[in-house]
């Protein structure tokens, strides 16, 4: 049971770093505006508006990325060959999504990506299952 419930916890922290780094690189590439960097909402929903789309795409895919390796990393460490340690990940993962997507003035294929793309943790379980054990 601990162990599962580290699986999770080790998932969503994996997931996380892997969003930030590829959310980075992404304003990296399409630096937002001070204003939108320095947490004004007002700010970002202006940014939003007016992102170009690579820099919103930017995000789905931090989230895909996110989905597999959190996904993978979940089953992993689980070890149970179940995968409900990924599905608790990407259910988490979603209803952030959700609220963020809620929070701020998204395109309807932001919203529909943004959606679809947590189940990529069931890739990422599968190709947990394919590797050999830690």
């Amino acid at each position: 049971m601990l162990r599962r419930i580290l699986a999770v916890v080790v998932g969503l922290i994996v997931g996380s770093i892997c969003i930030t780094i590829v959310e980075k690189i992404g304003h990296y590439l399409y630096p937002p505006p001070a204003e939108a960097a320095t947490g004004d909402m007002e700010a970002l929903k202006a940014y939003i508006n007016d992102a170009p789309f690579m820099a919103l795409f930017f995000i789905i895919l931090a989230y895909a990325i996110a989905a597999v390796v959190s996904g993978f990393t979940a089953s992993k460490i689980s070890d149970n060959g179940k995968s409900t340690a990924a599905v608790i990940c990407g259910i988490f993962f979603l209803l952030m999504t959700i609220y963020m997507m809620a929070s701020l003035p998204t395109p309807i294929w932001f919203w529909i990506l943004g959606i679809l793309v947590w189940g990529l943790v069931f890739a990422g379980h599968k190709l947990a299952l394919k590797t050999k054990k830690i």
